[in-house]
């Protein structure tokens, strides 16, 4: 799932795996989890609602309000709901863990569902992250080690801006990882992993909203 088609097929089947949504509401919870930075505009989603139709995965509804509205002449909102093959989907996209999960493009929206995701995977796709990360710190000291010299202020600081926010990631991966690993541990632990799942995710979005540390 490398490309934007394939996090928004998975953020759509993440959210219709909830509850049915029309697609005013379903655009709305999208901008939220995919973030500020990937406003989905109807021209995208639409051809996506469309191939997902086509394969099967969702289908359309017409609930009574619908067809109350289409008796009354009114424009009718057409729902679109989860089918148990877009079900079963959705589950194998959970399972991933390879490599692709943990790229810019696509971590942020397997994060968004971690919740309904096993510990192991959320666990693998964490520490991959991470390590990620760590290697693009040490690209990005090198980079200011050698050519420090030659970058004036105002490039020095946009590095040194890039730099400070992977390592706030990385530290907020850290936190996370022990939170895991003490989930693990401990029966009673909640199964989502992380205590203050508010903080968490507030503290990704400050990570993910800075563009200088999506620079590879």
């Amino acid at each position: 799932m490398s490309r934007r088609g394939g996090v928004l097929e998975f953020a759509t089947l993440g959210l219709l795996h909830d509850t049915p949504m029309h697609g005013y509401e379903l655009r709305k919870r999208l901008n939220t989890v995919l973030g500020p930075f990937r406003a989905i505009a109807y021209g995208t989603l639409y051809p996506c609602l469309k191939s997902l139709l086509a394969r099967g995965w969702i289908t359309e509804e017409e609930p009574e309000q619908v067809a109350a509205a289409l008796a009354g002449g009114k424009r009718a909102r057409i729902v679109y709901k989860l089918t148990a093959q877009g079900k079963e989907h959705f589950q194998e996209l959970l399972s991933e863990s390879g490599s692709t999960t943990w790229e810019d493009e696509n971590f942020g929206v397997h994060f968004a569902f971690f919740s309904r995701t096993d510990r192991q995977v959320r666990m693998r796709i964490l520490e991959g992250r991470r390590g990620k990360l760590e290697e693009r710190l040490e690209r990005i000291r090198s980079s200011l080690s050698s050519t420090r010299e030659r970058l004036d202020g105002y490039t020095l600081e946009l590095q040194r801006h890039g730099l400070e926010s992977v390592e706030r990631e990385v530290r907020w991966l850290n936190e996370l990882i022990n939170a895991e690993r003490v989930a693990g541990e401990t029966p009673e632990t909640p199964a989502d992993g992380i205590t203050d799942a508010g903080d968490a995710r507030q503290t990704k979005q400050d990570a993910a909203s800075d563009p200088s540390a999506a620079t590879s």
